[in-house]
């Protein structure tokens, strides 16, 4: 493994979200103040969402601090986390603007890059394997590829919100979208990791995925229900002045 080449290619993460940022996001009507809000209830929240696990597993560590800064994260609830903390930063500044499908993409393709950081690092792989493609990682065992398994999985999810993004389809959802892939899609290939094996045979990040996905489908519905609420008394006005 290249393990100097992981924080040049995690810094190409960083701008790769940029970028794609720039190409698909619109104004939104907010104030530098706003986005600056907004991106630190995305960076804090992620954060947080992401060392929580390895956190409680160290209890001691956790009570005095230092399980938060020690190495170990998780996207599972990384993502989970950004999207709270979006939530929070937007309730304590009065945004009621739907801003998820202007994170959507950007954030898909900065993970998808981020991911080859992680191969290069040599973290992050898979289970033992037998099969044709499977890397050695420095431990002399053949394992899944499984930073390039993700890599594929966000470079296509972000392909597809793009197109998504484009059509003006699932508007206001596309973030609830992504997720919600993600979460299936790291419950599926939970079986391809070496992670410990808890109830019923299933990972934590298996359970994380069975108790999140109902969350952002139960929040779909009722972003949707909300939508067709605001949107009748509109279609009302228009009619009565017609």
């Amino acid at each position: 493994m290249l393990p100097w080449l992981y924080p040049f290619v995690m810094g190409a993460a960083i701008v790769t979200g940029v970028l794609v940022g720039r190409r698909t996001g619109k104004p939104l009507g907010l104030t530098r103040g706003q986005r600056l809000g907004l991106a630190l209830g995305a960076f804090c929240g992620g954060m947080l969402g992401a060392k929580l696990p390895f956190a409680i597993m160290d209890w001691d560590g956790f009570l005095s601090g230092a399980a938060w800064f020690d190495s170990g994260k998780t996207l599972v609830l990384g993502l989970v986390g950004g999207y709270f903390g979006v939530e929070a930063a937007k309730w304590a500044l009065d945004i009621r603007v739907k801003t998820g499908d202007g994170f959507a993409a950007p954030v898909a393709a900065a993970i998808a890059v981020g991911r080859l950081a992680c191969f290069c690092g040599g973290c992050c792989y898979g289970a033992a394997t037998d099969l044709p493609w499977g890397i050695d990682f420095g431990d002399g065992i053949p394992r899944h590829p499984a930073q390039l398994y993700e890599f594929l999985f966000h470079l296509v999810a972000a392909c597809v919100l793009i197109q998504l993004w484009q059509q003006h389809r699932f508007r206001g959802q596309l973030i609830k979208l992504y997720i919600i892939a993600y979460l299936t899609f790291r419950f599926l290939t939970e079986y391809l990791r070496p992670e410990p094996r808890l109830w019923l045979d299933l990972t934590i990040y298996q359970w994380a995925a069975l108790a999140f996905i109902p969350l952002f489908v139960g929040l779909w519905i009722v972003d949707s229900k909300n939508a067709v609420c605001r949107a009748a008394p509109r279609a009302g006005a228009a009619v009565q002045e017609a």
